[in-house]
């Protein structure tokens, strides 16, 4: 009766903090939910309109749960719907309007919005680290880089948004969700790597890891840039038949949360080494970061040896990029380790990454193993990209059981968590590059 009487306060009392506004918002995305079943259920199947549904109260939750979500969520239906708007505006939607209306043009197509959002994480990045090394208005700058990096996000996700609408504007047997290539995925990698950053800022009051994070988003970027200009790669195509299937709706994105919490792990796991380092003075102590920053610079050569034609002077351009921004950090340690938190703080942003990462990767995990039974006929294939997926679950079940049950702590996690950020890049770029398999759609 007592633990009745206590589980029925504890709702009450959740639900009695909640003020208009909360209700509002609530009351918004069950309108918008209802909408988008109502114009759209022709061109949703059951699991689709299934998907729809259970994502309401979802929606909810997280507005509820971390407030500054609800902006961005209406933010970025506000300026999808535009979008739309102007796509369909005198008559039947045209993909071609995206070239003759202002609006779609400069800011809301898809394409627009992604460059926008590219532009605008690079700008972050730069804001971030001006303010770790700007004495007296260094929050300042560190605070625009935040909002900024606010900006791009919710742009990425209209981009998002605009492309699933255009790609039925090519035709209703060509319409998908954009996450059925590299180009889409990287752009879900950005953002969804962004905004778990921007929610640990909040949370630890701290901004001085956004320079760190937010360079893993901008290299990101410029593979990006590089895929679309080289290989044209935002240009919408057709699905290939494997990837007709509701389960790529739910195998991707959760796929690629443990991508970019890992990513985030990686470079918290990177300031760590920083701040441990930053009055270390005999060279042979620093060794190892000096390696770590040959292993950073060289990893542009990599992508350039894996490319078939193009982009070799882009590659060298970012390879001397990226040895000035190693350099840059590693000679400046002392400076940036007096902005960045306590190594406690560090750990503890690591530890809670990799920790929503795995979870969310274990997930993906089972729902490949689900959709290839459904695709190929097996549950597992030994695939090359299946077999690097159980190599990263492998490392970071490993990595969580040696400090729940032996208390790793300090730099050995740190360090384990950058080879662990070596791995999955390979589990995500190179088996594309320099393998072949079931998984080959997603070659470069």
């Amino acid at each position: 009766m007592n633990t009745a009487t206590t589980t029925l306060t504890l709702n009450e009392g959740y639900f009695a903090r909640r003020n208009w506004l909360d209700w509002l918002f609530a009351l918004a995305v069950v309108a918008g939910g209802l909408f988008v079943l109502q114009r759209y259920a022709p061109y949703m199947d059951v699991y689709e309109k299934g998907i729809l549904l259970a994502s309401m109260p979802g929606a909810i939750w997280l507005g509820w749960f971390w407030r500054p979500l609800r902006a961005l969520m209406l933010a970025v239906a506000g300026c999808s719907l535009l979008a739309i708007g102007l796509y369909q505006n005198h008559g039947a939607g045209d993909l071609a309007r995206a070239e003759t209306v202002f609006g779609l043009k400069f800011f809301l197509s898809s394409q627009s919005a992604i460059l926008w959002m590219s532009m605008l994480f690079f700008m972050s990045t730069t804001f971030y680290w001006i303010g770790m090394f700007a004495r007296g208005q260094g929050q300042a700058m560190m605070r625009i880089g935040s909002r900024i990096a606010w900006v791009a996000v919710g742009l990425a996700l209209i981009g998002t948004m605009v492309r699933w609408y255009e790609s039925y504007l090519i035709g209703a047997d060509i319409g998908h969700i954009p996450v059925s290539n590299l180009y889409e995925v990287f752009v879900m990698f950005c953002w969804m790597t962004a905004l778990f950053y921007l929610y640990y800022e909040a949370q630890y009051q701290t901004r001085a890891l956004g320079g760190f994070v937010m360079l893993v988003v901008s290299a990101a970027v410029g593979f990006l840039l590089w895929y679309t200009v080289v290989r044209e790669a935002h240009e919408i195509q057709p699905l290939v038949p494997a990837l007709k299937s509701w389960w790529m709706k739910l195998h991707v994105p959760a796929n690629f949360i443990g991508y970019g919490t890992f990513a985030l792990s990686a470079m918290v796991a990177f300031a760590y080494l920083i701040k441990q380092q930053a009055s270390e003075t005999r060279w042979y102590k620093l060794a190892p970061l000096w390696l770590l920053g040959v292993v950073l610079c060289f990893e542009p050569i990599v992508f350039r040896q894996g490319a078939v034609d193009g982009g070799g002077a882009y590659w060298m351009v970012y390879f001397g990029v990226s040895a000035l921004i190693v350099a840059g950090i590693l000679l400046g340690r002392r400076r940036i380790a007096e902005q960045l938190p306590a190594l406690q703080v560090l750990d503890d942003v690591m530890y809670k990454a990799i920790a929503v990462g795995f979870a969310f990767f274990t997930i993906a995990t089972v729902l490949g193993a689900l959709w290839a039974a459904e695709a190929w006929g097996g549950y597992w294939s030994w695939d090359p990209k299946e077999t690097w997926a159980l190599i990263v679950w492998l490392n970071y079940a490993a990595w969580l059981h040696m400090r729940l049950m032996k208390g790793l702590r300090g730099t050995m996690s740190a360090w384990w968590a950058l080879v662990g950020l070596v791995v999955t890049t390979f589990a995500f770029l190179g088996v594309n590059m320099f393998l072949s398999g079931l998984h080959s759609y997603g070659t470069l």
